[in-house]
């Protein structure tokens, strides 16, 4: 009769490869994830403030400080510019009021009173004066008693009386004056300028209306920008010329004059309102008194214009220096999550290699257990092979006379000598298990090699309804392998594919074996009608320790020892396999094995074992 099944002892392997991996994977497992997880944040955010500090903190620093330093340089440019144009101006505007009262000197000095006063002689210096612009608007000789000798001009001021105008009395005072605006007998805006001569004991005053608009004019040829204006004001605040924007001539006027001062001078000027008493946006305004007469040029323009270069300088610079700082903060997030990836890549691989190396010991560990469980079985095996000849010495010798029990007994002993070799194979494998032995190269008829596996596998097979087929290549070739290292891939790969049924009544494990004299190859296919494998898992399958198979059903290292067999004896593996219908193996062997197999391990050449 068989051994019983519940002799063997395999189950406790199970647990024993089971046990760590439950402890490994056990409570302790979230709470080490947590604090990976945990670590990795501070190291994110460690390395996105240390380039925070390390470059963006100077580059905002450095910019901010450029951008400030820019801002004061132009501005102060600005100004200076501002002023050396005002003060430019104001030189333009005083050589033309004294080349007017040069001119006016000149002909009061190079001419007689009787000279001028005679018919067209005052017409020609008018013609003379207004020869390249009409800067003149009338021109008269005026006599002692303030009235003209003679006159040239559009208005009827020929028995006007000056002797009680402020002007002619300044005149006769200072010899020279230069009026302000004011309105006199022809009722409008204008200015003179009035020269005395004397000759002998009369004294006669050569007095000249300057063109208003001309004057402006050369005024406002300093505009600056769409908001500036330029004006006069004399020293009671009394506008000489009229604004562009705002205010008439003989205005008062809302600007804040201050004292007299020397040169120009730069004021910014708040809550300032028109003559409808708006009120204006901050003015910038530059500065400058004329000497003769007291007048003070101004020229301003709103303040957001004259900035308006140097503002839009500085906000562009701003937004390439924060965009700058900006993207480095995007590099460095994304250059920092890289390097937190590649770090939990790191740890992901250190845990697949401690795991493996786990693994290792775990299979060390039960080697010498299978070592020992194979040496103790062998024993009693020993012993059992023993008595059987005994008994079959005894029944010899003393024959028995029932037939019938004689046919029983020589079965039963014919049993026991098959189950012992059985367990004698099975001891045989566990200690090929526990001490590798030397791998042998030598010829291996693969049909026979594999009806021996399909003999060794279908009983099992079959209490699981599932049936072996083999289709095998008569004209196969022999390889030369290492029939040990065959036995472990074809046996693996068998098993799996029984294993593959599970949950399923019935099954078929198809072998088929053909060759490839073009490529001097043979080819093994083993197919299931299992449940397959799933697209994702594919790629996957020839890597340690990853298995399809419940806890407690597969370790994971069958099809990467396999693949790593193969793959050493110069052949290839490959898989096809669709869910729910099957899995097909192929297995590529050469005939001849690689050079480097042969000079690596022990080689029976054929010809000289036949030999």
């Amino acid at each position: 009769m068989p051994l019983p099944q519940k002799e063997r002892r395999f189950p406790s392997v199970k647990a024993m490869l089971k046990e760590p991996d439950s402890a490994h994977n056990g409570s302790d497992a979230p709470d080490i994830a947590a604090q990976r997880n945990a670590t990795y944040s501070r190291l994110f955010w460690r390395f996105v403030w240390l380039t925070i500090l390390c470059s963006l903190a100077p580059l905002l620093l450095v910019g901010w400080g450029i951008n400030l330093h820019y801002s004061k340089f132009a501005g102060e440019r600005m100004l200076d510019f501002f002023q050396t144009q005002v003060e430019d101006h104001r030189k333009d505007i005083e050589r033309f009021l004294k080349e007017h009262t040069s001119k006016l000197q000149l002909i009061a000095r190079t001419h007689e009173l009787e000279q001028l006063i005679e018919p067209g002689a005052l017409q020609n210096v008018f013609d003379l004066f207004n020869q390249d612009v009409r800067s003149l608007t009338d021109l008269g000789v005026i006599g002692e008693h303030g009235f003209h000798l003679a006159y040239i001009g559009p208005y009827d001021l020929w028995s006007r009386n000056y002797a009680k105008e402020h002007w002619f009395a300044q005149v006769m005072q200072k010899g020279l004056y230069i009026s302000d605006m004011f309105m006199g007998f022809r009722k409008e805006p204008h200015f003179i300028i009035a020269v005395l001569h004397r000759s002998g004991e009369r004294n006669w005053i050569l007095r000249a209306t300057i063109n208003t608009e001309v004057f402006r004019s050369l005024v406002e040829s300093v505009r600056i920008g769409q908001t500036g204006q330029a004006y006069l004001l004399n020293a009671e605040g009394i506008l000489q010329t009229r604004p562009r924007l705002s205010g008439a001539i003989m205005e008062k006027s809302t600007y804040p004059m201050g004292p007299y001062h020397e040169g120009p001078r730069v004021r910014t000027l708040d809550g300032l309102k028109d003559s409808q008493g708006r009120e204006r946006p901050r003015q910038i305004a530059c500065q400058a008194w004329l000497q003769d007469p007291r007048w003070l040029l101004v020229v301003k323009q709103d303040y957001d214009e004259a900035f308006a270069d140097v503002s839009h300088a500085n906000t562009w610079t701003l937004v390439f220096l924060h965009l700058s700082a900006a993207s480095i903060l995007v590099v460095t997030v994304f250059i920092t999550r890289h390097m937190i990836t590649s770090i939990k890549r790191r740890d992901a691989e250190a845990d697949r290699l401690n795991q493996q190396l786990l693994q290792a010991g775990k299979l060390a560990s039960i080697g010498e257990l299978s070592a020992g469980v194979a040496h103790e079985i062998n024993n009693p095996l020993a012993i059992i092979l023993t008595e059987r000849q005994l008994l079959l010495d005894a029944a010899r010798q003393a024959a028995i006379p029932d037939l019938e029990f004689q046919e029983q007994f020589t079965d039963s002993m014919s049993q026991i000598d098959i189950q012992v070799q059985r367990c004698k194979r099975i001891t045989q494998n566990l200690l090929r298990f526990s001490r590798r032995t030397q791998s042998v190269i030598e010829k291996v008829d693969l049909n026979a090699f594999l009806r021996e596996v399909i003999e060794l596998m279908e009983r099992e097979a079959r209490t699981s309804g599932i049936k072996f087929f083999s289709e095998l290549d008569a004209k196969l070739p022999p390889v030369l392998s290492d029939p040990s290292q065959l036995q472990q891939v074809f046996l693996n790969l068998i098993t799996n594919a029984i294993d593959a049924h599970e949950g399923k009544p019935y099954g078929s494990v198809r072998i088929t074996t053909q060759s490839d004299p073009d490529r001097r190859m043979a080819f093994v296919k083993v197919a299931d009608a299992g449940s397959g494998i799933r697209p994702e898992h594919l790629d996957r399958i020839f890597d340690p320790f990853f298995t399809t198979k419940p806890v407690g059903k597969g370790t994971g290292l069958g099809l990467s020892i396999c693949f790593s067999i193969i793959k050493r004896l110069g052949g290839s593996i490959a898989v096809h396999s669709e869910p729910e219908k099957g899995t097909e193996f192929t297995v590529g062997l050469p005939l001849l094995p690689p050079k480097e197999l042969r000079d690596s391990l022990a080689y029976k050449d054929p010809l000289k074992t036949a030999a």
